[in-house]
């Protein structure tokens, strides 16, 4: 009596699906190694958990506060809406050129000269 081919194989023996799926898995690891973290940025967060940030009256000046506290003499809190959350966005961008009076008004940076 003969033996189905198939049942002759050792266990271990790697039959064409499995390759092909072994191909397939090494290619994609190939891929994320060759381009590491492209499209995951690392965003920077302005302040920590359990703060929020406060512009220097006057200045381009900032800093962070805890949630519980006001700012202190000096600092405001950004105007609603406006508030920069991470390093580099729209609203951290444009405070880098604007500031706040003293009535708390928006107005561009003053010149230093």
């Amino acid at each position: 009596m003969t033996t189905p081919r198939s049942k002759s194989r050792a266990a271990s023996a790697l039959r064409p699906e499995k390759i092909r799926v072994a191909a397939v898995l090494a290619s994609a690891a190939a891929v994320l190694a060759l381009t590491g973290c492209a499209g995951w940025e690392y965003k920077e967060n302005i302040c920590s958990s359990g703060e929020y940030p406060v512009l220097a009256v006057g200045s381009t000046g900032s800093a962070c506060v805890s949630d519980e506290d006001e700012p202190a003499a000096g600092y405001a809190r950004y105007p609603k809406g406006k508030v920069p959350q991470e390093v580099g966005d729209k609203w951290d961008v444009y405070w880098e050129t604007h500031t706040l009076d003293e009535n708390g008004d928006i107005v561009d940076v003053p010149s230093a000269g």
